[in-house]
């Protein structure tokens, strides 16, 4: 560990980064506020005393008017027919859940929806039946890929009256795809009769429609689900309500941290409009940055913090919630504490089945690739999708590639030979700053779409003194059909004029304001490096 005072600093200066480049999107966003409001229809409600509200993040405003509108008097009716059942009929809970889902799921997607998520289910078991991991996963790619057809989608939005039912059916019928995968290939491991019991079609039909996880996540594979629903932990009816009551003041907090960002900072609707985002100062363009991964972190906060709250009223153990991405200083850490199911569900199915570390340097490069154009597809499979899967396969492959040189005999010797304990540490930070850097464009790439990711490559790394007045204003409006998953790259020009005058940005990108970010990350670094080593002990 570093001195006290080293981190301290560390930690002070990375906190000040934040609210200070934060400060500069508050700026921005009350400067050009009308301008936005004109193009994206800002919101105006009573909440934060009549600040107006950023709507333009498709998921939280869809997740949101859902759970207002239905989701949340379903959820609480989890809870209620749950509990029922463990105090009147605790061996046909699992029965009683699986209908209770396949209700709620008609209350919410009407009788053509359950038909296509019973369609689903059923075609992948009887393939799963030839216990063929090849042809399990043919199906199951070909059920993913028929979202995408045209006519399909078209078909299916004549089933409803709203564009947002449409979502609806997509977004649970993608998240589902994950979990008849997660069952076919389960079952066609199972060799053994007595191994097979649970593998039967009741049991993946409670498996896909247990309803907490059913629209939106998070994953949980069909070993754990079967063990912890045959056996839950079972706890007092004081534990249950201590649980609840943590539980929801916990959302409550993290709800209205994730409403307060909304309201303050315009970073989606600033987003939008490239030539707006070209011309911020670069302390508004680190906030923009650090502000869109922050509320998509405190976003997944809520939305997969609300299923795991009803998974352990349940008796389940849900997957850990995402870690902070203030901590996060290398790819591998954002992928394995980040969706930590999504995470546990690529090693398992896809990683180790096509090889894994098992096959040598190619052999690890193409399960990895494998691994992350899988991911892509599941997203969307959109232009941009696949630049983010390709920046995260070459982050990991550095990284990996730097830690096995760094643990070879030889430059192990060396390195404690010239440099001490401390040092080595402070080295690695620098590396991280790096990496780090390189992990917060790519995750622009994935919320904002490749154009964010040039304007930010620009910026930091390429452009010279470029002043922005009199640019031309092109302000882009993203249609997007979810931000986390399935998101569609379209965007339509809504309004050509001036730049205002008073925004002007002469800083240069490379070198200064390029060490001054990684100067930053450094710092970042070092707080996220201690996080990781207390949550190790911990």
């Amino acid at each position: 560990m570093l001195p006290r005072w080293e981190l301290s600093i560390y930690l002070l200066a990375s906190l000040g980064f934040h609210f200070y480049s934060f400060y500069e999107v508050y700026k921005v966003s009350r400067e050009h506020e009308e301008e936005l409001d004109e193009e994206f229809e800002l919101e105006t409600d009573t909440l934060f005393g009549g600040l107006k509200k950023d709507p333009t993040d498709f998921e939280w405003s869809f997740w949101m008017e859902w759970g207002k509108q239905r989701l949340v008097w379903l959820l609480l009716g989890h809870v209620v027919a749950s509990q029922m059942a463990k105090l009147l009929a605790m061996r046909h809970r699992p029965w009683i859940l699986t209908t209770y889902g396949m209700w709620a799921c008609w209350c919410v997607l009407g009788a053509p929806g359950v038909a296509m998520v019973f369609l689903h289910t059923v075609i992948s078991f009887c393939v799963a039946q030839f216990r063929s991991l090849l042809l399990s996963w043919l199906c199951s790619l070909l059920l993913l890929s028929t979202l995408r057809l045209q006519g399909v989608e078209e078909v299916k939005r004549r089933w409803y009256q709203t564009e947002n039912e449409y979502y609806l059916l997509q977004f649970t019928l993608t998240v589902r795809c994950l979990y008849y995968i997660s069952f076919s290939l389960e079952f066609c491991w199972q060799r053994l009769p007595a191994e097979c019991a649970p593998y039967s079609f009741p049991w993946m039909l409670a498996y896909v429609f247990y309803y907490p996880v059913f629209h939106n996540g998070p994953i949980l594979g069909f070993p754990e689900f079967v063990k912890q629903m045959q056996q839950p932990e079972h706890c007092s009816l004081k534990a249950s309500l201590r649980v609840l009551a943590l539980g929801l003041g916990r959302l409550l907090c993290w709800w209205w941290l994730a409403e307060l960002m909304a309201h303050l900072m315009y970073m989606h609707a600033i987003y939008s409009s490239t030539p707006l985002l070209e011309a911020v100062s670069s302390w508004a363009l680190g906030g923009l940055a650090l502000a869109q991964v922050l509320f998509f972190y405190v976003k997944y906060l809520v939305l997969f913090g609300i299923p795991a709250l009803l998974m352990r009223l349940d008796g389940l153990k849900p997957p850990p919630l995402p870690r902070c991405v203030s901590t996060m200083f290398s790819f591998t850490g954002m992928w394995r504490y980040f969706d930590v199911g999504l995470h546990n569900f690529l090693i398992r199915y896809v990683y180790i089945p096509v090889g894994g570390s098992q096959h040598g340097l190619l052999g690890t490069l193409f399960s990895t690739a494998m691994t992350f154009a899988f991911v892509s597809y599941w997203h969307g499979g959109h232009n941009y999708l696949w630049c983010w899967a390709a920046l995260n396969w070459l982050g990991v492959t550095v990284e990996n590639g730097v830690r096995k040189l760094v643990e070879t005999p030889c430059v192990r010797d060396i390195l404690a030979q010239f440099l001490s304990p401390r040092a080595r540490r402070r080295f690695h930070a620098a590396f991280a700053s790096c990496s780090t850097s390189m992990l917060i464009l790519s995750n622009l790439v994935f919320l904002g779409g490749n154009q964010v990711g040039k304007t930010y490559w620009n910026r930091i790394f390429i452009q010279d003194g470029v002043s922005q007045v009199g640019r031309p204003w092109i302000t882009f409006v993203e249609s997007r059909t979810k931000g986390g998953y399935l998101p569609s790259e379209r965007y339509q020009p809504q309004k050509i004029g001036k730049m205002p005058g008073k925004i002007q940005d002469t800083s240069h990108g490379w070198p200064w304001v390029t060490l001054s970010v990684l100067g930053f990350l450094y710092c970042y670094s070092h707080v996220g490096i201690a996080w990781a080593q207390t949550y190790a002990m911990d």
